[in-house]
């Protein structure tokens, strides 16, 4: 021990968040690993777990599965595996329950836990799990830092990466190559997973914005009393939780480029808000009558049809003017299969280096499994077909069989009684989505469920 004491004076203390609900157990375990050279983050709930990761640097999480909404399924742990997952897949997740078992403990490490330990925990088991963590998360991390200073040395740091060879992307390209340069507000219409985001990115990329900041937000997933605090900024007071100044997205995006996501999504009243901003140039942090002016290019993006939902009167016409200057529509996969090879090659040589896999290819018959598939899920859907099959590959080639992709030319459906729980909620939520045209408001009315409770449904499911 008195050599690790050493070493701890020559590195940053790790820094760990506890979540529990418990005061007791947050009050044990802090104990426990404060003499072990650990600086200590706690928490009671899942929101305040992901406000924490928001706002520190950490290097391990150790979070309970259970918390006041359900004390036994581990339900509210496994949605927060899947957030903190998209927030950030190399942060090591440690999960804890005093109800677990083999079940839940496989469905945690399938949601992204690095490991599993069940209350009571034995103390050394614990420490040990806990530092193999801190090592490989901090490897990995340098390792993600020295991939992106390669990219960044190859020119390649914008993230973006418009693959089009299809007759049908011409326009695109011929769009972006116009308009990119310029300041004009541009809106991206497609379906989901179509690779909208990718357009924004080149778009941004290749104009004259490029040395300044790309700020991306999605505005259905901001619940309506945020957003104003999440777009402009508060200061200090301005409500309960606002314990100092914040800079909001537009700020953050000055001489840059804001790309706000599934536009469609926001209610009037914020419309209207945005509509003002964008006519003014000027912005107000909430708390404050004091205006900003920013200078921002804007990007918008969705899978809705904004003019039918004009005539509907859930979106307004004079915002749709402001936001499409230009119109870019991405069309979807199927109606680009000649792109299909070309991305799936993409796809599967950023998975291959990612998870050390000496795969050279697809064969035969995946290329002719990916060609004939209808592809529902689009760009998106092929990527994660083809990381999924990079991983159960066990030979030099991708096969049709790794692919998993059923019935060539079906759509995927499987008989309701063979289909688990998930796969149905999956399917559920598809099918509403794409009835209303990719409105989540709509979508989520009529599944019964709260916008923000069908935005977790879509992130666990990967939608």
């Amino acid at each position: 021990m008195s050599g690790m004491a050493g070493d701890r004076s020559a590195v940053p203390a790790p820094h760990v968040l506890i979540a529990d609900d418990q005061a007791d157990v947050l009050e044990s375990l802090r104990l426990l690993l404060k003499p072990e050279g650990y600086r200590v983050e706690t928490a009671t709930s899942p929101a305040a777990v992901l406000a924490a990761v928001e706002h520190h640097e950490l290097d391990v999480l150790l979070v309970d599965l259970n918390y006041a909404r359900d004390t036994t399924s581990g339900a509210e742990g496994l949605e927060l595996l899947a957030r903190l997952q998209a927030l950030d897949p190399t942060l090591p997740v440690v999960v804890m329950t005093a109800w677990g078992n083999v079940e839940l403990a496989v469905e945690a490490m399938r949601r992204g836990a690095r490991d599993f330990v069940q209350k009571p925990w034995d103390n050394e088991r614990l420490l040990a799990i806990l530092r193999t963590q801190v090592a490989l998360g901090q490897a990995l991390r340098r390792g993600r830092r020295l991939e992106e200073e390669n990219r960044l040395l190859r020119g390649e740091a914008t993230g973006a990466t418009l693959i089009a060879t299809a007759p049908t992307m011409r326009p695109v390209l011929a769009l972006v190559e116009r308009v990119g340069p310029s300041d004009a507000n541009v809106l991206v219409t497609g379906e989901h997973g179509t690779g909208k985001d990718v357009v924004a990115r080149t778009l941004h990329a290749v104009s004259h914005r490029a040395e300044r900041a790309l700020v991306a937000v999605n505005l259905g997933g901001i619940p309506e009393t945020l957003f104003a605090s999440e777009l402009f900024g508060h200061v200090r007071g301005a409500f309960t939780d606002a314990r100092s100044d914040r800079v909001g997205r537009f700020e953050m995006a000055d001489r840059g480029t804001l790309f706000l996501d599934e536009i469609a999504n926001l209610p009037l009243a914020q419309q209207a808000t945005l509509l003002r901003v964008l006519e003014t140039g000027e912005v107000e942090r909430v708390g404050t009558s004091r205006s900003r002016r920013v200078d921002v290019r804007l990007i918008s993006a969705t899978n809705a049809d904004l003019r039918a939902e004009v005539a509907a009167g859930r979106f307004r016409e004079d915002l749709l003017f402001r936001l499409n200057t230009v119109e870019i529509h991405l069309p979807p996969l199927r109606d680009r299969r000649e792109d299909i090879p070309v991305l799936g090659t993409h796809f599967l040589g950023r998975f291959a280096q990612r998870y050390r896999k000496g795969i050279t290819g697809f064969d035969h018959s995946a290329l002719e499994a990916l060609t004939s598939h209808l592809w529902p899920g689009n760009v998106r859907e092929l990527a994660h077909v083809v990381e999924r099959a990079v991983l159960l590959a066990s030979g030099p080639q991708i096969r049709a069989g790794d692919l998993a992709l059923g019935r060539p030319g079906g759509d995927g459906a499987r008989d309701l009684e063979a289909m688990t729980l998930e796969e149905v909620e999956r399917v559920l939520v598809e099918k509403a989505l794409k009835r209303f045209g990719g409105n989540v408001s709509r979508a989520a009315e009529a599944l019964g469920l709260s916008r923000s409770a069908l935005y977790r449904r879509i992130e666990r499911h990967e939608l």
